[in-house]
C-alpha cells in the first residue's frame, strides 16, 4: 500500500472531532421542529365567519338528517298499523323507511352532498305519492286526509327545502373558467331548489284543503244489494257494483267503524232489500247519532274508498283502522 492511499485528503474519510459531532446533534435535534413550524406559521388562521358558516352547516346537517328520520319513523308507525297487508303499497312502505334511515344515517356521519340530494329526491318522490293517492289512487290504494299524513306531509316538504340546500351548498372555488361560472350557478340552483319546495309546500296545501272527507254510502230508500263476482268469488255489491265490507272488530248490533276509519270505509247506511241472487238475512243497526246502517248475515256494510270501478276488491283481507277488512260474500 502506498503513503498516498494511507493518507486521505482534509476533511475526507476522517472521524469528526467530538466537538463537530456535539454541534452536528444539536442541529439535527433543531431542524425537524424548524421544518414542522414552518407549515403551522403558513396556515391561514380561521375567520369568525368562517367558523359560523361552519356550525350552520353542521346544523342544517343535523336537520335534514333528523328529516329523513322523522319520515322513515312515520311510514314505519303505518306500515306497522295496517299499511303492510296493502297490496304493493305495504312493500313501498317498508323500502321507503329502509332508504330514509339509511340515508339519514349516511348524511349525519359523512356530510355527503350525494346523500343529501338522495334524500331530497326520496322525500320529493314520496310527497307526491301522498298527493297522487290523496286525489285520485295509487296502485289500488286510495288516501284520505289525515293526522299522520298531514304530518308527513309537512315533514317532507322542509325535508326537501333543507336537503337540497345541504346538496348545492357552497363549496371552495377551483382555478380557472370554471371558479368564475360558479359565482352564479350555485346561488341559480339554491333557487331553484328553493322555489321546487315552495311549489311542494303550495301543493300539498292545495290537496289538503281540497281533501274533503269522504260521505258515507248513503242510497235511495229501498236500495238493492246486488250479487257480483271478484275473482271468481260471488260477493254481496251496493246498487252500483261496488264491492261491500265487513270490519271484525264489529258485533251484530254495533259499528266500531268512525272518524277517520268511516273516510276509508264508508259505512253503507239506509235500509236495503236483497236483490236477485243475494241470499241471507238482510237487515239494519243504529249508528252514533242515529243514522242507520244497513247489514248482511248481521254485519255492517261498508266500502272501500280504494276501490275506483265495479268489480273491484282491493280492500280485502286488509288489517287496518283497527282490525281486517273482509269482502261479503254470498251466504249459501
Amino acid at each position: 500500500m502506498s503513503r498516498h492511499d494511507e493518507i486521505a485528503p482534509r476533511g475526507h474519510g476522517r472521524s469528526p472531532s467530538p466537538h463537530r459531532r456535539r454541534v452536528a446533534g444539536r442541529h439535527a435535534r433543531t431542524a425537524p421542529r424548524a421544518a414542522t413550524a414552518t407549515p403551522t406559521a403558513a396556515r391561514a388562521p380561521v375567520t369568525r365567519e368562517g367558523a359560523h358558516a361552519a356550525r350552520a352547516w353542521l346544523g342544517a346537517r343535523v336537520v335534514g338528517a333528523g328529516l329523513l328520520a322523522a319520515t322513515g319513523a312515520i311510514h314505519f308507525d303505518l306500515y306497522q298499523t295496517g299499511y303492510r297487508t296493502i297490496p304493493t303499497i305495504g312493500w313501498l312502505f317498508l323500502l321507503q323507511v329502509i332508504s330514509a334511515l339509511s340515508l339519514a344515517g349516511l348524511l349525519l356521519v359523512t356530510g355527503s352532498r350525494l346523500a343529501a340530494l338522495a334524500g331530497a329526491g326520496l322525500s320529493l318522490s314520496t310527497l307526491l305519492g301522498y298527493l297522487v293517492s290523496l286525489r285520485v289512487s295509487l296502485f289500488g290504494f286510495r288516501e284520505v286526509r289525515t293526522s299522520s299524513g298531514v304530518a308527513a306531509g309537512i315533514v317532507e316538504v322542509l325535508g326537501v327545502a333543507v336537503l337540497a340546500g345541504i346538496s348545492l351548498r357552497p363549496v371552495a372555488d377551483g382555478p380557472g373558467a370554471w371558479t368564475a361560472q360558479r359565482q352564479w350557478i350555485g346561488p341559480a340552483l339554491r333557487w331553484i331548489a328553493g322555489v321546487l319546495a315552495l311549489q311542494a309546500a303550495v301543493a300539498l296545501g292545495v290537496s289538503l284543503a281540497n281533501a274533503s272527507p269522504v260521505a258515507p254510502h248513503a242510497g235511495p230508500p229501498g236500495a238493492q244489494l246486488k250479487a257480483g263476482s271478484v275473482h271468481g268469488v260471488a260477493v254481496v255489491t251496493d246498487q252500483h257494483g261496488y264491492t261491500l265490507y265487513w270490519f271484525a272488530p264489529d258485533s251484530s248490533t254495533t259499528s266500531s267503524c268512525y272518524a277517520t276509519c268511516a273516510s276509508y270505509w264508508p259505512p253503507v247506511l239506509g235500509r236495503r232489500v236483497a236483490g236477485p241472487g243475494v241470499t241471507g238475512t238482510v237487515g239494519v243497526i243504529s249508528r252514533r247519532g242515529g243514522a242507520l246502517q244497513a247489514t248482511y248475515d248481521h254485519h255492517p256494510l261498508y266500502t272501500y274508498v280504494g276501490d275506483s270501478a265495479p268489480g273491484q276488491a282491493t280492500g280485502d283481507h286488509v288489517n287496518l283502522n283497527g282490525g281486517f277488512w273482509y269482502e261479503m260474500k254470498v251466504s249459501g
